[in-house]
């Protein structure tokens, strides 16, 4: 057989192969590519994970991981993983410091690139996220949400989205839910593959779109609704009592 032949029977079979993949993608492959993507990245960056994790037990003290509990698909909870990013700090009755006082520049530096993210990985392999999808919020956030933003709750919450190369944190929170319903109605192989490339780029070239203006961190949605007005006083407490009433019980 030429050599042409063998050339094209390949390209051909590599075609349909990604035609197949792309059309069964969201139902069978998505969770596949999820595995493998987040298989060679504990690979690759292992030596990264690493010395990540000597420098946040240098500068910020232990524990090294953050640990906090996110709602995901179907609203079923789950213990998210990152690298700690601020200190211990309290003041004299013993409470913690705000977050822009116990963010140190080195844990500006880790959020900025995204780097304290990265530990996301085991919680992909452990199936509760998905390498792109809507960011997983906290738990204080997602009881505010109202019946069409809970729909973004019908898929894993990701690593990357849609929201967050379109100006992540520094976006209105009607604008990010926005993004987060286009892109569980648009899921497919490209896309997943254009956000990825694009949070790259956003992460460690342009580096932009970090913070929301005026803020160190971002704004909780429940907070931001009642500076705005949206919701009663009365509303937010209990919204907020239930918040941790969900948390503790996640933790028996």
């Amino acid at each position: 057989m030429e050599w042409y032949w063998i050339v094209l029977i390949c390209l051909s079979s590599i075609t349909l192969l990604l035609t197949i993949m792309s059309f069964f993608y969201y139902p069978f492959f998505k969770r596949f590519f999820d595995i493998i993507f987040s298989l060679l990245t504990l690979l690759l960056l292992f030596p990264l994970y690493l010395i990540l994790a000597i420098l946040v037990r240098i500068k910020l003290g232990s524990p090294v991981f953050f640990r906090q509990v996110r709602p995901g698909k179907k609203g079923k909870l789950f213990r998210l993983y990152k690298f700690r990013s601020m200190t211990d700090e309290k003041d004299g009755n013993g409470n913690l410091l705000s977050d822009e006082e116990r963010l140190t520049k080195f844990g500006k530096w880790l959020r900025k690139t995204s780097l304290d993210e990265i530990p996301e990985i085991f919680n992909i392999l452990k199936g509760d996220m998905s390498i792109i999808g809507p960011r997983p919020q906290l738990v204080k956030d997602f009881v505010f949400f109202d019946k069409e933003t809970m729909n973004r709750q019908s898929v894993k919450p990701g690593l990357s989205g849609l929201a967050q190369i379109n100006g992540r944190n520094n976006i209105p929170w009607e604008k990010k839910f926005e993004y987060d319903l286009l892109y569980i109605n648009k899921i497919s192989l490209f896309n997943d593959f254009k956000i990825v490339i694009k949070t790259i780029g956003k992460a460690f070239i342009k580096k932009e779109n970090i913070d929301r203006d005026g803020f160190a961190t971002d704004e909780d949605y429940g907070d931001y609704l009642l500076r705005t007005n949206k919701i009663s006083i009365d509303v937010y407490n209990a919204s907020v009592l239930k918040a941790k009433e969900m948390v503790n019980r996640y933790g028996k």
